[in-house]
């Protein structure tokens, strides 16, 4: 079954929280401290292994380890002339852990990057071509979909949505494209849009789905999941934390447990009709497990979307 067929859609947990568990050695950085995209290069078996422990815990999507692969935040480590050298090893990495699964899917990911275009960190024009530069190259390598995340930023999200679409367009291609931005505690994204101003930015894209991730877990998002139930006509995406982050004795923890985490997004598919599920920051196989066991047999919710 195609990716955009499958009526449930499991994604795989967190990606930096999972690497810093991880054996990794000081040279397997390269010098980059910090930059999990050179890993894809530098230390390739433990982005690997951390895309296998996902598929093992039964996530039927990994996310290619290039949140910050893109032009503008790779020239932050000197690595700007790398950009599709490890867009296209992050590719492969992530068909290196599938194997002869078949059932299992590649999505590209693109992070916002660390500069917004409302705040004048960046022009329009060069967060486009950067944003087109790493989509062709993710697109080039094979992946099954694009998923353009942890958007703060609606002027950013508009921008890269728009360079994904024009690539794919130039390219012959109807890839799925899913939209998730990112809504803070206080009940907006950082620049201050809230989830009914991305609803109506992004309706006329012809996007896959719409969702949320990052920044807080599942039950602070709990609204924004029931207004998009209620807006949104096409596939809702819920992608949070392993709970709000908190500081513990210095350390930032976590607090969801497997099954409450589990519990909560088996919630979001039965009542608000979500058919794409997974986990961000803090999220770990053990989530995914049992996430994966919680949903199984699970049919999301039919939803009625106001006209």
């Amino acid at each position: 079954m195609k990716f955009a067929e499958q009526p449930l859609l499991i994604f795989d947990g967190a990606c930096g929280t999972n690497l810093q568990l991880m054996n990794i050695l000081d040279q397997d950085w390269a010098g980059c401290d910090g930059c999990n995209e050179i890993l894809n290069l530098s230390a390739p078996q433990h982005i690997v292994a951390l895309h296998s422990s996902m598929l093992d815990a039964g996530a039927m999507v990994v996310e290619t380890d290039t949140f910050g692969a893109s032009r503008v935040v790779l020239a932050e480590y000197d690595l700007a002339d790398k950009v599709k050298e490890i867009n296209v090893r992050a590719v492969e990495n992530a068909r290196a852990a599938i194997g002869e699964r078949s059932d299992k899917y590649i999505a590209g990911s693109v992070g916002p990057g660390t500069k917004l275009p409302s705040l004048g960190h960046i022009s329009v024009a060069e967060l486009a071509a950067a944003t087109r530069e790493q989509v062709e190259t993710l697109v080039e390598a094979g992946v099954d979909c694009l998923i353009i995340e942890t958007c703060q930023d609606l002027l950013q999200t508009k921008t890269a949505l728009v360079s994904a679409f024009e690539v794919l367009e130039a390219a012959g291609l109807d890839l799925p494209v899913m939209a998730s931005v990112t809504i803070e505690q206080q009940g907006t994204m950082l620049v201050g849009s809230d989830i009914a101003a991305v609803v109506a930015t992004l309706q006329p894209f012809p996007l896959f789905s719409l969702g949320l991730n990052c920044a807080t877990g599942p039950d602070d998002m709990k609204s924004h999941v029931q207004y998009l139930s209620r807006t949104w006509p096409k596939r809702i995406s819920v992608i949070p934390n392993q709970g709000l982050p908190q500081v513990v004795n210095g350390q930032t923890h976590y607090p969801l447990s497997p099954d409450d985490y589990a519990e909560q997004m088996y919630r979001f598919v039965v009542e608000q009709g979500v058919s794409i599920v997974g986990g961000c920051c803090g999220t770990s196989p053990e989530h995914i497990r049992a996430l994966t066991s919680r949903l199984a047999g699970v049919t999301p919710k039919v939803r009625e979307v106001d006209a």
